[in-house]
């Protein structure tokens, strides 16, 4: 017996390996000082301006989005979704992402499947000027099922520790804007799928009117990076806080950036919310609350700034093609929480 006979296949590992060298060098910026293949990735960050620089970390996978890529046998979007999503979670702090790393890991290695996965990685942290300095493929015969795989991920991003953003801040009569999302990104995909594929017994091929697309197209929308249309309202000072509306929707996400003695109230008449989000409530019977909790209903990114300042900031975000930000809710005294209903402004 030999380890390919117990199902690990170490040649189609480097194989793989010989694939992606090109496709991560693509991404090496000036302070990557290492090559792929190496044990560990070397890094000097770019300090200039800073007077004390601050590390800002983060970590997340795709989730059972996973689920609809392995149907669809569409595998170049998921990469995407990862390095958008942990590049988001350290934008909220202030941080421009510098560097990434990805974990692959299958029950059987394809060397096309794993280099496409991949790719969609590589490509993701080229849009959002950071290294893929490194990653680990696995392969685990046994653990997954056949023609199915993990992704993780793993960014670290920079700032200044002056100009970190944790909404300290905040007070009440500060404003909150939204930043539109490209459909479910990468959370709530359990539900959804169970109300697509089981209750309506659709396909990644059935044709929705309601999404003028099919259902797989639907669900793959890729995570969108926010990092291009904030940075130059970050850079302005005059944004206290961010919160990525990821799982928990905006029920659960605003909460983590409020200071004591704050609430959020959002105007749920402010934005229309797309067309799957409602399709799923209806067909699903989904409550209300329960929609809120789970989906980012349209909403991927909010913003605090103060009265005064969300004019500027408005038209600093709509400056750029393709952004169209919302004036979505108020802060006011109260617990941690939002609520919903007018703002009053």
């Amino acid at each position: 017996m030999d380890y390919k006979s117990a199902g690990v296949d170490i040649d189609a590992a480097n194989t793989v390996l010989a694939r992606v060298k090109g496709l991560a060098k693509s991404t090496f910026t000036n302070g990557v000082l290492s090559d792929i293949g190496t044990f560990g990735g070397l890094f000097k960050p770019e300090l200039a301006g800073m007077e004390e620089p601050v590390l800002v970390a983060s970590a997340d996978g795709v989730g059972t989005k996973l689920k609809i890529a392995f149907a669809a046998n569409e595998h170049g979007t998921v990469g995407n979704d990862l390095v958008n999503h942990c590049v988001n979670d350290v934008l909220v702090q202030g941080a421009r992402p510098i560097f990434f790393l990805d974990y692959l890991a299958t029950g059987v290695l394809s060397p096309s499947v794993s280099t496409t996965v991949i790719g969609g990685v590589a490509a993701g942290c080229k849009a959002n000027g950071c290294a893929l300095l490194g990653g680990e493929t696995a392969e685990m015969p046994g653990v997954y099922a056949a023609g199915e795989y993990d992704l993780a991920g793993f960014v670290v991003g920079l700032v200044d520790r002056s100009r970190i953003i944790d909404g300290h801040n905040i007070v009440p009569g500060d404003l909150i804007i939204g930043m539109p999302s490209d459909g479910l990104h990468t959370n709530g995909f359990s539900l959804a799928r169970r109300i697509l594929f089981e209750t309506l017994s659709l396909t990644v091929e059935s044709e929705v009117d309601d999404f003028q697309s099919t259902v797989g197209e639907e669900l793959l929308r890729p995570h969108r990076s926010y990092l291009r249309w904030l940075w130059p309202a970050i850079e302005t000072g005059a944004v206290k806080g961010i919160a990525h509306i990821t799982g928990g929707g905006l029920s659960e996400n605003i909460p983590r950036i409020l200071p004591a003695g704050c609430m959020a109230r959002i105007d749920r008449h402010s934005w229309v919310v797309p067309p799957v989000f409602t399709f799923l409530q209806t067909h699903g019977h989904v409550p209300v609350e329960d929609m809120y909790r789970t989906f980012n209903m349209g909403i991927g990114m909010v913003l605090v700034c103060s009265e005064c300042e969300v004019e500027g900031v408005l038209a600093n975000l709509a400056s750029f093609e393709g952004n169209s930000p919302i004036l979505v809710g108020k802060i006011y005294e109260g617990n941690s929480r939002v609520e919903y209903g007018p703002i009053g402004i």
